[in-house]
């Protein structure tokens, strides 16, 4: 049983995890691509899913170099069987990831679906052999739920086919499932529950009524009461206990007045209490006990001053476990959670601890383990009757590198960097991880920024990044500019409002950085990256075109303005909480002061823009605006646009292809 809270993405509707083309699935409508100037170059790939404008063909050479880079797999935990003799996980054969079962360590992958879209969220029913998944079509993020029978394979779809569903949770029994929907009106999200066996029962169980987004955590033992999570902003969650029957609302953590960031985990094995992460009287998210009766609070990771992040609960509720970013790194510990003591599990290799799960025996963690050399495999954690005792870890996937020796890929090392403002007399120190190629000289750079802003960049696996060292020579920098979570409640809000550019400002300061590196070459400096990510490109290309040498946009935000008018209805009010709401007056004015689509006369190198057209959270016109305001500019740039993707592609082919235009895009301007 799991509760798993990491991201902004996981909590609102469990980022791109979604769904699948069945003739009953909706399927988002197509817009008309960009109308290409006379003399813009026009071409199409992957049968005609992919429009490239004023792209080079892609040379023979780029291809061999890029094949085995992207033939890596990867391997996912979703859950046990349940029998406790086999993992579920999820992995790509084909194009997109698919369900599989795995029966033992080093054991062969038995595929169980076979869609033409990636399966997103998979949960077990307790006690049975009945799968409820969510799947979109296209990257619409429009995901639907399923039912899965594992014996039979029969599937159907349980959801309404048009409004976008997530964050299935069953209850212990096994009968009722409660999910999060916007099937009422189709921007509101609220809380549903229904018998899966008869979807005709299901039934709205809290109405949001003020734009933010709530989600079923964990039923009561008796299935009476729900914790539910409401999310509003990033500094501001609050943990709730419902009522199913009475329809009462009880507010355990957080609040209007006093803002924190209190998730709500799991119920305890009592049912009087329940476990949590909140910030509210620390920087980080502490593992807490509330109890719900008294009110009383007791703190269980007061020693660790970091975040604490994943967290699982046996079927038995007498052992738990959770993960606790150190720095972008994970650290797992074992939890009794009848006297509260806990233990760090020692041995680990060093990386990203996921997807933890308690076998249904309770004698087994799995977990998803992912190190800047391996990408993610599954693994199981033996343990030993003390709740807090164990004896090995044991790799059960071995995923495929595409005959790369990953042990000569270049390990990522944390540094920090002084930004423009200070701290009782010292200048900020941004943090950020560098990837120094092995050879001598002076290197090109290529700067990443992760998108959220709330997210944070971790050492994962990435062949990507091992190409680009290889193949161009370049150094890979990717920053946690302030606005990044993980470092704390107050570097979390550095960005927010009018202070959004001072994030920009660190990317200038992260160039000033470069210069002062001998091994880095500061006059070959290219900026990337995706969704807030994409505007932070944008921006660094209006501020410091002169400073820089290409720029890779990918679903970024061009207009925030826009962006406001034109994302989903059902996440407008999520991120106005995030960027300023458009309507006041004097928010306008600053947020199109701040847009890179009203200073393109400031950008003065080459670009690229990839976008997917479904997209329903940074849609295809602030792709199209720039790129025509770009070109009106005579600036050049190159365009990407698969229609059958959304907020970042998923296809396999899709994004083969996305990795071989920003190569030639990088080698040419690098």
């Amino acid at each position: 049983m799991t509760s798993k809270l990491n991201t902004l993405s996981h909590l609102l509707g469990l980022v791109l995890l979604l769904t699948v083309y069945t003739p009953t699935l909706a399927k988002p409508t197509l817009k008309k691509p960009l109308q290409a100037k006379v003399n813009t170059a026009v071409r199409t790939e992957n049968n005609g899913q992919v429009i490239l404008e004023d792209v080079p063909p892609i040379p023979r050479s780029i291809k061999d170099a890029l094949r085995r880079y992207q033939n890596v797999r990867s391997a996912q935990v979703v859950g046990w069987t349940k029998e406790s003799d086999g993992l579920l996980i999820k992995t790509r054969f084909a194009e997109v990831s698919q369900l599989h079962r795995v029966d033992h360590a080093k054991g062969a992958r038995d595929q169980l679906t076979f869609f033409d879209e990636p399966v997103g969220q998979v949960t077990r029913q307790p006690n049975g052999n009945v799968i409820a998944f969510t799947m979109d079509s296209g990257g619409s993020e429009l995901a639907q739920m399923f039912i899965l029978d594992l014996e039979s394979g029969e599937h159907r779809m349980i959801s309404d086919g048009t409004s976008k569903n997530s964050a299935l949770l069953w209850s212990r029994d096994g009968q009722q499932l409660a999910f999060q929907s916007t099937r009422r009106n189709g921007r509101s999200n609220d809380i549903w529950i229904m018998d899966p066996r008869d979807p005709s029962t299901a039934r709205m169980i809290l109405k949001s009524t003020d734009g933010s987004w709530w989600g079923p955590v964990d039923f009561s033992n008796n299935g009476n009461k729900l914790l539910a999570l409401q999310y509003i902003s990033i500094s501001d969650v609050r943990a709730h206990q419902i009522d199913i029957k009475g329809g009462q609302i009880e507010l355990l953590a957080g609040s209007k007045d006093q803002p924190s960031q209190s998730y709500p985990l799991m119920y305890d094995k009592s049912g009087e209490g329940i476990f949590m992460t909140s910030n509210e009287a620390s920087e980080f998210a502490h593992l807490i006990h509330l109890n719900v009766r008294t009110g009383s609070r007791k703190v269980l990771s007061a020693h660790l001053e970091w975040d604490v992040k994943t967290f699982a609960m046996s079927k038995s509720r007498e052992r738990a476990a959770f993960t606790v970013n150190e720095g972008g790194r994970s650290s797992l510990y074992l939890l009794d959670t009848i006297s509260h003591l806990s233990e760090r599990v020692k041995g680990l290799p060093i990386g990203l601890v996921q997807s933890l799960d308690f076998n249904p025996k309770g004698d087994h963690l799995a977990l998803t383990l992912n190190t800047s050399k391996t990408p993610s495999d599954a693994f199981v954690l033996e343990l030993d009757k003390d709740p807090i005792a164990y004896r090995h870890l044991t790799r059960w996937t071995h995923s495929e590198v595409g005959g790369l020796d990953t042990d000569t890929f270049v390990e990522p090392t944390p540094i920090t960097y002084p930004s423009f403002d200070h701290i009782k007399g010292k200048a900020r120190e941004i943090p950020a991880f560098i990837y120094r190629p092995h050879t001598k000289g002076r290197h090109p750079v290529i700067i990443t920024i992760h998108g959220g802003p709330e997210s944070q960049f971790s050492p994962r696996f990435s062949s990507a990044y091992q190409l680009w060292i290889k193949a161009l020579d370049a150094a890979i920098i990717a920053p946690n500019v302030r606005g990044s979570s993980g470092y704390g409640n107050t570097y979390v809000n550095l960005d927010n409002g009018f202070k959004r550019e001072d994030s920009v400002r660190d990317i200038g300061a992260l160039l000033n950085w470069i210069k002062t590196q001998p091994d880095l070459d500061a006059d070959r400096v290219a900026v990337l990256g995706g969704s807030y990510g994409g505007y932070m490109v944008l921006a660094s290309s209006v501020l410091y075109s002169d400073r820089l040498r290409a720029a890779v946009d990918i679903v970024g935000i061009s207009n925030f303005v826009t962006f406001l008018k034109n994302t989903k209805d059902y996440r407008r009010d999520l991120r106005r909480a995030e960027y300023g709401d458009e309507r006041d007056p004097e928010m306008n004015t600053f947020l199109q002061r701040i847009s890179p689509s009203n200073h393109v006369d400031k950008i003065t190198i080459p670009m690229l823009v990839i976008q997917g057209e479904n997209d329903p959270r940074v849609p295809v016109s602030e792709a199209v605006q720039i790129v025509k305001a770009l070109r009106q500019a005579n600036r050049p740039v190159w365009y990407m646009n698969a229609l059958n993707e959304g907020h970042g592609y998923r296809k396999k082919e899709n994004r083969d292809l996305s990795r071989q235009v920003i190569t030639l895009f990088l080698q040419e301007h690098l």
